[in-house]
């Protein structure tokens, strides 16, 4: 109970001066991330009460369930069609890259891990984070079409990390034959039936609350509560058949829009601040084992860290945006603004779970803890100076460049920065 009183107290503490600090670079992820250092120095007997990694991971999942399916529901599906190009880019040769350079990079700073286990700790740390991104893709200053291509690559890389994952699990665990058969069985079973329940869930779901919506049966209240059942039903669906909970949960987001025109607006104001609670949660249990694992922090995990939200990251994007005819500066800033936040740690726990007692470990725990960390501060700080800086460029680019397309189309909705 020491563990929830201190996380409520922060919260209200937090929701006292959110308005200003919204205004500033001190995120919420950052200030909670902190928070749960301090507290775990301060308060003598968290470090005896650690959170267990199911219940980490089941707040951990819900959370990035929910903000997965708000940031869905709200973004332009006919956006979608016209800048098709720059997700699939990013998602394809982008992602594939990332965990290829990961890998090498992982083999290059630890040289005791296997290729595996260095496949392991790449697939990690592969996906970024939408609610790290968050202020991102809510920002007017960027361009619509490179806000909603990060949103989307935000939403889906998690998912498609899930097979990668479990392929090089299986190789740790078994043999090539293992390995070979995992990939194939969770690439049907994590996306393809992730995507069918959530299209399932998405239009059915989404035609039955805007039907009810033009009848008049629904109370205001329960508009807000029918749709953020969606999500949590496309988790619940999800772990019955195998699927990926997250690849369900965003596929319903853009699925529910074809049924209801009004679920974005009812779910952003619901999702967004009870998915903060969760969130920011997860942050400040992040902290917690930050501070636990603290004394075992070295240089490699440091210089990993390092790596992967630079090399390991841009360098990918720039060739994935290869005859983009995007700018240098647009490059940098899609290359920069990659996270790694609350899917890596949702994956890190995936990977504990199904390896209880793994050889390396101790490198991977560490290192994903230290890459988390080090995104949250450095992508925190830097978004608002970056977006800043970005928006000036953008505007002195030329009418005719691909990112000044469709600027007054495909607004994100505004909410809460997380």
């Amino acid at each position: 109970m020491t563990l929830v009183a201190v996380f409520l107290g922060l919260l209200f503490c937090y929701s006292l001066a959110s308005g200003r600090l919204e205004r500033s670079v001190l995120t919420a992820p950052i200030l909670f991330t902190v928070a749960g250092i301090a507290a775990h120095a301060l308060v003598p007997e968290l470090g005896g009460r650690r959170p267990s990694h199911e219940l980490f991971l089941t707040v951990a999942e819900i959370g990035l369930v929910l903000l997965l399916f708000t940031d869905a529901s709200r973004t332009d599906l006919g956006m979608l069609r016209s800048m098709r190009n720059l997700p699939v880019r990013l998602l394809s040769t982008g992602m594939l890259l990332t965990i290829v350079l990961g890998l090498v990079a992982a083999l290059a700073v630890f040289p005791g891990l296997s290729v595996w286990q260095a496949g392991i700790l790449a697939a990690i740390l592969a996906p970024t984070d939408a609610g790290l991104g968050q202020v991102i893709v809510n920002s007017p200053r960027v361009p619509p079409k490179i806000r909603q291509a990060l949103n989307v690559e935000a939403g889906l890389n998690d998912g498609l990390s899930v097979p990668f994952l479990l392929f090089f699990i299986a190789l740790v665990g078994g043999g090539a034959a293992d390995g070979q058969a995992s990939l194939t069985r969770f690439l049907v079973e994590q996306l393809g039936f992730g995507a069918l329940v959530g299209i399932a869930i998405g239009l059915v779901g989404g035609w039955l609350l805007g039907r009810a919506h033009r009848l008049g049966w629904m109370a205001h209240a329960w508009r807000q509560l029918g749709v953020v059942a969606l999500p949590l039903l496309a988790l619940v669906v999800s772990e019955a058949v195998g699927a990926s909970m997250f690849i369900a949960a965003f596929v319903a987001g853009l699925a529910v829009q074809v049924g209801s025109t009004d679920a974005a607006r009812d779910s952003v104001e619901f999702t967004e601040e009870w998915g903060q609670v969760f969130n920011l949660s997860v942050f400040f249990l992040f902290g917690i084992l930050v501070a636990s694992g603290w004394g075992r922090f070295g240089v490699r995990h440091a210089l990993y860290a390092l790596l992967s939200l630079t090399v390991v990251r841009m360098l990918p994007v720039a060739l994935a945006l290869w005859g983009t005819r995007l700018s240098r500066a647009t490059v940098l800033f899609v290359g920069w603004f990659g996270p790694r936040g609350l899917a890596s740690i949702v994956l890190g726990l995936v990977y504990l779970e199904q390896l209880p007692n793994p050889t390396g470990d101790s490198t991977i725990q560490l290192t994903v803890m230290a890459t988390v960390l080090a995104s949250t501060l450095v992508h925190g700080l830097s978004a608002l100076p970056g977006i800043e800086l970005y928006a000036r460029c953008v505007t002195a680019l030329p009418a005719s460049a691909p990112e000044r397309e469709g600027e007054n189309v495909g607004k994100v909705g505004s909410g809460g920065r997380i």
